[in-house]
């Protein structure tokens, strides 16, 4: 995949009709005190459709910062991105929120369950706040294959740290969005459930066509995406493609060892 394709002539934007996301010189900027801080510097990538992505690099590099504005949850303040055909600069708050309600699926550390709610009406609740009726065979075919069967009527606070996180990436997939954005999304589960989670992503892109984007510290975790992108300062510093876990791994310690 092309992450350094030039933009057109200037006014013109450069459009890759198959990306489902684009991100195209981007840069974001946070102030801390006085001072400010670059968290990404011109950036530019493409996530193609039925394709998982992994997104990686050292603390402070850039990944979340990338994710949230990639999905439309802050503001770019130089470059454009662009989400199924879509471009988020200069969106309304009602718009960009029927994008991300209608396009894009997020799952965060942080569950964000609604404790008087069951599992079912939890992972439902998307379709429903789009005004639609949710089907019973999707509801159904989510939870068992995050292994919640045993648990649709169980709210939250019956559940494990474990369990609550795999509702909320059920109720993240269950409207089969466009684009899926995780953050760390099995942080919070043992090996075995991560391992299910992560066959679970990597089967909805390779059969289903959904475009996965996935940041993650865990080089295990990164190896079942088929891309890896890296960030160092806020840049794109490499990818691997049909990466394995010692690859990831020495690929992430040469970053760290780098020289600022």
């Amino acid at each position: 995949m092309d992450v350094g394709t030039p933009l057109g002539p200037p006014g013109v934007a450069h459009v890759n009709t198959k990306a489902i996301v684009q991100l195209r010189s981007v840069g974001k900027t946070y102030a801390s005190g006085d001072n400010q801080v670059a968290a990404l510097t011109n950036v530019t990538l493409d996530f193609l459709p039925g394709t998982f992505t992994a997104v990686m690099g050292p603390s402070g590099s850039g990944k979340s910062t990338l994710l949230h504005c990639a999905g439309g949850l802050a503001c770019v303040d130089t470059g454009e991105v662009v989400v199924a055909g879509t471009a988020l600069n200069g969106l309304s708050e009602n718009a960009l929120t029927r994008l991300r309600r209608e396009r894009i699926g997020f799952v965060f550390q942080s569950f964000n369950l609604v404790p008087s709610l069951t599992v079912w009406q939890n992972v439902e609740l998307p379709i429903r706040l789009a005004g639609r009726r949710a089907p019973q065979a999707e509801v159904t075919a989510v939870l068992a294959g995050l292994g919640l069967t045993d648990r649709v009527r169980h709210r939250p606070d019956q559940l494990s740290g474990g369990q609550q996180q795999r509702v909320a990436i059920a109720r993240a997939l269950v409207t089969r969005p466009k684009v899926l954005f995780a953050d760390e999304p099995t942080g919070a589960l043992d090996s075995r459930a991560s391992r299910d989670v992560l066959v679970l992503l990597r089967n909805m892109a390779e059969r289903s066509g959904q475009t996965i984007i996935m940041v993650t510290h865990d080089p295990a975790a990164a190896a079942y995406a088929g891309r890896v992108v890296f960030l160092g300062d806020g840049r794109v510093v490499g990818e691997l493609l049909d990466p394995t876990p010692e690859a990831v791994a020495a690929h992430l310690t040469q970053l760290e060892q780098a020289p600022c």
